[in-house]
């Protein structure tokens, strides 16, 4: 037998990157953990890899996307010598058919694992706000069947509505009605007649409804269907001429970027958000540089996160009470990036504070994020070691997740059972360790 070759191109790209064997396995697992398969590569099978030996199918994505974070392009099967091989689409669609495709997949339980391979991309080329002005100019058919703003009206309120069933259910349940809803109704309205006027407000009112899909796939935990929502989410936006959906998109997927590590590509996501909104209201101007604050501290730039803070400030005191149903920017929502500030910079004990603050702000409306965010606060209470006051709060948290269908509440559930065992000799902490188990008997 023909012994094997080894594979210089991974070698060279692995030289590239400035990486050891080991590194590169371990952000392998990493990629691997984010697209919800736990591996456990050592140095071991990177030295394989490189002798020759061909990394299974679906790992060898997991090794592209781990060298294109580094390397910050995009790393093709060829590139690292790996055969190339058809794989599910990584660029967005530039059709009403493809976004039906989309949908279609994300309604259809019996598919959604076909879609939610797909992974985050760091290297996803990010439009920018000219570059998606008039994107969809195609979006016309001339078919005899007229829509009006009572079309573009029924999707703003359906999308509300979506909104709301999110923020006091969870996401699991909702994604699927409103991606059935982008096929069934939406698609068809974006292929009929229309005016001018109803058009653009049509495809605004797309956009809202596509960054709320993309929102629900973040927080269940798919996040390259959410990057997929969210780039489709610009496209309409521009399209519309629709600043506001547009920087809440890109403000979105800097949140997402923070929650998986990648700090410098969220600063450049929050960014890049600001500078397309240069005639932003206060609130959203408090929304925008709340999130660049988040994004910088978590980069470790101090001086511009605490500016940005201060800026965030000073915008929600003369921000009108007036919001959007989602995307809206509240007192608690800047209390969290205040929290997430300080904690990022190293004071834990005002990180804590600011948490209870937007605990005490947020409307009961907004369950999910209670659920998230009271979880962060108890974990950040059991870190400056409180861990009475910690269980105090997780049994508010487990009062609330019955009623939760997400992804981001059942991982938060399931930390906190971790993070309790070294501490199962004091009864508070045990009596809520048994309580979590059995909230969690079914997840």
């Amino acid at each position: 037998m023909a012994g094997r070759e080894p594979n210089e191109k991974l070698k060279r790209l692995l030289h590239e990157s400035s990486w050891s064997e080991s590194r590169l396995a371990r952000e392998v697992n990493r990629v691997g953990a984010e697209a919800g398969t736990p591996l456990r590569y050592g140095q071991s099978a990177v030295a394989h890899w490189l002798s020759g030996t061909m990394p299974q199918r679906k790992v060898r994505r997991y090794v592209l996307e781990a060298l294109a974070r580094k390397l910050q392009r995009p790393v093709t099967h060829a590139e690292a010598g790996f055969p190339v091989t058809a794989l599910p689409p990584t660029t967005q669609p530039d059709t009403v058919e493809e976004l039906i495709e989309l949908g279609r997949y994300d309604m259809d339980p019996s598919r959604r694992g076909v879609l939610g391979a797909t992974l985050f991309s760091v290297a996803l080329t990010i439009p920018d706000w000219p570059d998606v002005v008039g994107r969809l100019e195609a979006v016309r058919t001339g078919r005899s069947r007229r829509i009006g703003f009572r079309e573009v009206d029924a999707v703003a309120a359906v999308t509300e509505k979506v909104s709301e069933l999110d923020d006091q259910f969870g996401g699991r349940h909702a994604r699927p009605m409103a991606a059935a809803f982008l096929v069934n109704t939406v698609a068809p309205h974006l292929t009929a007649d229309a005016s001018d006027d109803v058009r653009k407000a049509l495809l605004s009112a797309t956009s809202d409804l596509l960054y709320l899909t993309g929102f629900m796939a973040v927080d269940e935990g798919v996040h390259g269907v959410a990057q997929r929502y969210y780039i489709k989410a610009l496209d309409f936006a521009g399209a519309a001429d629709d600043h506001l959906t547009y920087c809440t998109t890109l403000r979105g997927m800097s949140l997402q970027a923070i929650d998986l590590g990648h700090a410098s590509r969220a600063v450049r996501l929050a960014d890049s958000a600001t500078a397309a909104s240069p005639a932003a209201g206060p609130r959203m101007r408090a929304f925008l540089a709340g999130q660049q604050a988040h994004a910088y501290a978590a980069d470790g730039d101090r001086s511009k996160a605490l500016a940005c803070i201060k800026e965030a400030e000073a915008a929600m005191n003369k921000a009108e009470s007036r919001a959007k149903a989602f995307g809206s920017y509240a007192p608690s929502s800047l209390a969290y990036h205040v929290s997430q500030v300080r904690y990022a910079l190293g004071d834990r004990t005002e990180a804590v504070e600011a948490l209870k603050e937007s605990d005490r702000l947020r409307d009961s409306h907004y369950r999910r994020s209670s659920v998230r965010y009271n979880a962060l606060l108890a974990e950040r209470q059991l870190e400056i070691g409180l861990l009475e006051e910690a269980c105090v709060t997780w049994h508010r948290v487990l009062d609330d997740y019955p009623l939760v269908q997400s992804g981001s509440a059942d991982e938060k559930v399931r930390h906190m059972k971790s993070l309790l065992r070294p501490h199962l000799r004091n009864q508070a902490a045990r009596g809520l360790y048994e309580r979590g188990r059995a909230a969690t008997a079914s997840v």
